[in-house]
């Protein structure tokens, strides 16, 4: 079997979420995925493993060091789930309309978040110039949608109902087993 390295640099202040308690975490992380990891204090983490364990690996590195707990980012084991990355930078021309674009998705006292969150059983996570969602691939594009929407002024209730529709579409075919 040959050996790939993987290298991905995180912000220091998620490097201590990472490695976890003693090490609890990055040691789990490991064990789950067979690979060995390698972490600097400036964020530079090392993977290496074979190609496929390695890149998996790297993609739960990437949610844990976009915001998301090591337990969110535990999800991407299963081949079920993805995890999608939005960078703001393509939306916000200015600091301020980047603040207003992230309190969009975030809502008030994280009310649209959590909606999101809960129409489509994932997770989003609103951390530096990104908006990172991890959930069930088959849905993964309803989400992404239902966030450009917001991110191009789309009303919350609009979204809201997209995503209703989009869930009876996903009961619908979990009942037929498609």
């Amino acid at each position: 079997m040959e050996e790939y390295e993987q290298v991905i640099k995180i912000p220091k202040e998620r490097v201590a979420v990472l490695i976890g308690v003693k090490g609890k975490t990055k040691k789990e992380i490991e064990e789950k995925t067979n690979t060995k990891i390698r972490v600097s204090k400036e964020g530079e983490v090392s993977i290496r493993g074979d190609s496929f364990d390695a890149w998996l690996t790297k993609q739960i590195v990437k949610a844990i060091g976009r915001g998301f707990s090591p337990e969110k980012a535990l999800l991407l084991l299963d081949e079920n789930y993805g995890l999608e990355i939005i960078e703001l930078r393509d939306w916000a021309k200015t600091k301020n309309s980047l603040t207003r674009l992230k309190g969009r998705v975030i809502g008030e006292k994280g009310k649209a978040k959590r909606t999101i969150e809960n129409l489509t059983e994932s997770y989003i996570s609103v951390y530096g110039k990104t908006i990172c969602i991890i959930g069930e691939t088959r849905k993964m594009p309803a989400i992404r949608r239902a966030i450009e929407m917001l991110l191009s002024g789309s009303r919350h209730a609009t979204v809201y109902r997209m995503l209703e529709n989009e869930r009876k579409i996903w009961r619908r075919q979990e009942l037929l087993g498609e």
